[in-house]
């Protein structure tokens, strides 16, 4: 794998969160950073002096909403899809920052933008990736959803997403400034089934 990417680890869980009828209606999201990358925003922030990890609540009080001033048209590194067409998700709702040892953990939700989907007979994919793959998240974290709603997980072939991404590079460097959007290739596939919808 190229040694420059990725350059952020983040493990990943998702809930799929469904309302009374069975119709998806968001996906709460959970990241916990690497330990470096948490440390160097806490660093960054001048936060936990003693690097022991634990924060006062006015140091948490500011840590919070750290990863949620996204740019215009930054999808969140998730996306949804139904029969191939994609599923808009809503702005992020933060829900929670605190620290899990020495690593960084935050919950946010995302609404569906175009309100409740009953989940058809095909079921929803989603995927979590930054397509650039300079961070990298890793389903390590647990996978649920609502009432009558089922996940499985398909995990990647890493050979041939390396054999991918070292195709696009063409013999350039890792550290090449137009790195290609690869992302996509190394992200594992997650399959939401549900019930019918009532």
């Amino acid at each position: 794998m190229a040694g420059a990417h990725p350059h952020i680890f983040v493990d990943t869980g998702l809930t799929f969160v469904t309302d009374d009828a069975g119709r998806l209606t968001g996906v709460e999201v959970l990241w916990s950073y690497d330990e470096l990358y948490s440390l160097l925003i806490l660093e960054d922030m001048s936060l936990d002096p003693d690097y022991d990890g634990v924060l006062t609540e006015a140091e948490l009080a500011q840590l919070q909403g750290f990863d949620m001033q996204w740019m215009e048209g930054y999808a969140g590194d998730l996306y949804l899809t139904v029969a191939g067409q994609p599923v808009p998700l809503g702005p992020p709702e933060p829900r929670e920052t605190r620290m899990d040892g020495t690593s960084i953990q935050t919950r946010h939700f995302r609404p569906l933008a175009d309100g409740p989907l009953a989940v058809p007979a095909g079921g929803l994919t989603a995927k979590a990736y930054d397509p650039t793959f300079y961070t990298a998240y890793d389903l390590t974290r647990p996978l649920s959803a609502g009432t009558g709603c089922t996940v499985a997980v398909s995990k990647v072939d890493l050979d041939a997403a390396t054999a991918e991404m070292n195709a696009a590079l063409d013999g350039r460097s890792a550290d090449t400034d137009d790195f290609p959007e690869v992302g996509e290739a190394f992200a594992d596939t997650i399959r939401l089934t549900c019930a019918e919808a009532s």
